[in-house]
């Protein structure tokens, strides 16, 4: 009897096995395909029309689908399901599709790769079937309540390479197979097995195929992702002049926001100089070649530097060139401000070397004492004067330099009379300018502060000195200080200046930073000092330094130090 039973099962089987082989047939031409696709993608570095390509995994899920149902139909199962093991969880989890599940039962359906007759076929590879879920110690009770599972069979899913002489080369087991419930009551036997086994190679062959074809879509999905969220611009072009990728930085800097795909480049870029670039591409290979590129973004100009390189397949024909656009807006203006830097320390330079070199040439010459001694008293002045200002100027080099090289400028930490120090700046400075009125207001009961003192003195003595230079008509400079809470200290410089504009206002502190109008042309400075003072601010006494202005108001520098400076700041001063 059960050769007569066994007969019309391999006549389905056989059934199977040539549908299964149609699948094949589909499959090769899909993968050929795949390959041709991919070596495409590989030249135009993943442009969206490869993606939109490559084969749906719908049509394989569909056959998956139809083995499960047949499978279920030559082994009279009311139910068969698939578990695939993710090592992640390190559990095997069942997928669809499924025979007899809903898929919220799906869903459930899963169990470590430890338990169970699901684990130990898993484990061992070999097949086992159970008679009586309910009473056999292997099953899982909880699963066999869930789902109402009587008897069943499970085989592994086993994937085999094969060498070109169709020898296996190796074996991976990726899950296991089920098939529960002989229907009308009746009992799996062992010549279900041996079908279950033959037939699961088919599931795992078309479960890998699909695997494959999801991790070439990821993959691709990736690739998009990270060329569309590059910083710097990309444009490529087919061979045949369309646009086949432009990422939204290169969209931004053309200021496109419609689909460009597809359309011919010279309708998209409108820059004789990049069409140039692509045309000597495409017709004549060339490659390599470096421009600059000036476009204004929010009212903002931006400089950008463009090179292609040729894109070739693996047959090493050209299929396309890529541009890729770099912005170099912040290179090219800190050349600027260094070539303007060099010029003022020029000038910074020259110019109290100038008073000094003639105030003591003067002196020389005078062999008959011709000079009174108030003259010669304010030659002397102007000359300590110069040279005060020279060396203020070298320090500040100097210290920038150290700051550069990444050596830090150590701390002298020590108790320091806030209003002692503020006050003998003050009386200095008075001595510099005849226009302007400086005030001091500062509390008595200013509590001492930690702090180096010779660095303090250069913090203030740099931002009065600011206050002075950009209020060119005079006014009020004043120095005012508060306990901000128990452990900090603010004070600030006011001025009755030319103000900064808003645009700058965030900008001060960088180095080789000036602001350029008719007023600031007139005033000297290489525009480090306020540079070095946020450096002295906040890397030597861990404070805060930031600055307040209305453009033809004058400006405000505040600065906030801590009453104690910090542990780490006081070992680095030891």
């Amino acid at each position: 009897m059960q050769t007569d039973m066994t007969n019309p099962l391999e006549q389905k089987y056989n059934e199977l096995v040539n549908d299964y082989n149609k699948l094949q047939t589909e499959y090769a031409e899909l993968h050929k395909k795949l390959q041709e696709l991919e070596q495409q993608s590989g030249a135009r570095a993943g442009g969206p029309e490869v993606s939109a390509e490559v084969p749906n995994p719908d049509n394989l899920e569909s056959t998956l689908r139809r083995l499960i149902r047949q499978i279920a139909a030559i082994l009279q199962a009311e139910k068969v399901a698939f578990m695939l093991f993710k090592s992640e969880e390190s559990e095997l989890v069942a997928t669809p599709p499924a025979f007899g599940f809903t898929d919220d039962e799906i869903n459930l359906l899963k169990v470590r790769a430890t338990q169970g007759i699901s684990g130990e076929v898993f484990r061992d590879g070999k097949p086992m079937m159970f008679h009586d879920a309910v009473t056999d110690p292997r099953t899982m009770k909880e699963n066999v309540a869930l789902f109402h599972i009587r008897n069943g069979l499970t085989v592994p899913l086993i994937l085999e390479k094969r060498d070109e002489e169709n020898r296996v080369v190796d074996r991976k087991t990726i899950g296991v197979l089920h098939a529960f419930n002989k229907q009308r009551g009746g009992a799996f036997i062992d010549e279900d097995i041996r079908l279950l086994e033959r037939m699961s190679r088919n599931v795992a062959a078309v479960i890998a195929n699909m695997q494959m074809y999801q991790a070439i879509l990821e993959e691709k999905q990736e690739l998009l992702h990270t060329i569309e969220s590059l910083a710097a611009g990309l444009l490529m072009v087919n061979h045949n002049g369309r646009v086949a990728q432009m990422n939204q930085s290169a969209r931004r800097i053309f200021g496109i926001d419609t689909d460009v795909q597809n359309k011919p480049f010279g309708e998209v870029i409108v820059d004789s100089s990049i069409q140039e670039i692509v045309r000597k591409a495409i017709d004549e290979g060339a490659e390599g070649e470096l421009l600059e590129v000036t476009v204004r973004m929010e009212n903002q100009e931006h400089i950008y530097q463009a090179q292609n390189a040729i894109v070739r397949g693996d047959d090493g024909k050209m299929v396309g060139t890529v541009v890729i656009f770099n912005d170099i807006t912040d290179i090219r203006n800190l050349e600027r401000m260094k070539s303007a830097f060099v010029a003022t320390v020029s000038h910074e330079l020259r110019t109290p070397l100038t008073a000094i070199k003639g105030f003591t040439s003067t002196l020389l010459q005078d062999s008959d004492d011709s000079f009174t001694n108030d003259d010669r008293r304010e030659f002397y002045t102007i000359i300590d004067q110069e040279t005060d200002r020279l060396t203020r100027l070298i320090n500040d080099l100097l210290n920038i330099a150290r700051i550069e090289a990444g050596e830090s400028l150590k701390p002298d930490f020590k108790q320091v009379d806030f209003k002692k120090l503020a006050s003998k700046v003050i009386t200095i400075q008075r001595a510099s300018t005849n226009k302007h009125t400086l005030v001091l207001d500062v509390p008595d009961d200013i509590p001492l502060i930690m702090a180096d003192e010779d660095k303090l003195d250069q913090i203030i003595t740099n931002l009065i000195s600011n206050a002075v230079k950009y209020s060119p008509h005079g006014g009020e400079v004043k120095l005012f200080a508060k306990m901000e809470d128990e452990d900090h200290l603010v004070f600030g410089i006011k001025d009755q200046g030319i103000g900064i504009p808003p645009e700058h206002v965030n900008k001060v502190f960088e180095k080789f930073h000036r602001v350029d109008h008719s007023d600031t042309r007139k005033a000297y400075g290489t525009g480090l000092g306020l540079f070095l003072v946020k450096n002295l601010v906040e890397e030597i006494h861990g404070g805060e330094i930031w600055c307040e202005s209305v453009y033809g108001e004058g400006s405000t520098f505040l600065v906030r130090l801590p009453k104690v400076a910090p542990l780490s700041l006081q070992q680095d001063g030891d």
